[in-house]
């Protein structure tokens, strides 16, 4: 008996013997998009730009018929996103230029308080008369990126992404990076008519 159970214990004790449990790491999707192919918008606005063919749909509508404002929602329907642009004439005063900036500026500074950076892009484009900024907002926020532009004389626009999900960074990187480059060619090709 005192011999069974030495052999029982040896064998116990030999197979008992393996490599430290390792956990596995992290597995992570990996979310890839197609290459993003732009054709030119045909909008009934006072303007122009590059629309990625992605867009599930565009809509656009007068706010105020008087000084000639816009919203424009450009849906992003497989990214669960949606760029918001409004448009403004500005009426040949800095004043209300001015004012209209301040308001896009405090737009983005709002942000700040669940934000963990808000990296700002000066943007500026002579030949075509573009001016103005580009947001990154960094963080668990509900806009992505931000920007806003003009002519400094008769026109005035403003863009924000949103997505519709709960804010988690990590989680909406890969469309707000694939969206971010959508407001950036906006920029880069609007035409002010």
């Amino acid at each position: 008996m005192y011999k069974n159970s030495l052999i029982l214990l040896l064998l116990i004790f030999c197979f008992s013997c393996e490599d430290d449990v390792v956990p596995k790491p992290k597995g992570y999707l990996r979310l890839e998009y197609p290459e993003a192919e732009y054709v030119k918008s045909n909008i009934n606005v006072p303007f122009t730009f590059d629309i990625n063919k992605l867009a599930s749909k565009v809509s656009s509508k007068q706010i105020q018929s008087k000084t000639k404002s816009y919203a424009l929602n450009i849906e992003y329907a497989s990214l669960k996103g949606t760029l918001f642009l409004t448009y403004k004439a500005v009426k040949n005063n800095k004043k209300n230029l001015n004012d209209f900036i301040r308001d896009a500026e405090n737009l983005t500074q709002k942000h700040m308080i669940k934000a963990d950076e808000i990296p700002v892009f000066p943007f500026e484009d002579d030949k075509r008369r573009v001016f103005g900024k580009y947001y990154v907002v960094k963080g668990n926020v509900a806009s992505q990126s931000q920007f806003h532009i003009t002519d400094s004389v008769n026109h005035f626009l403003t863009g924000s992404l949103y997505f519709y999900a709960k804010p988690n960074y990590d989680s909406i990187l890969p469309a707000a990076n694939y969206l971010q480059k959508d407001m950036k060619r906006i920029m880069e090709t609007i035409e002010w008519q």
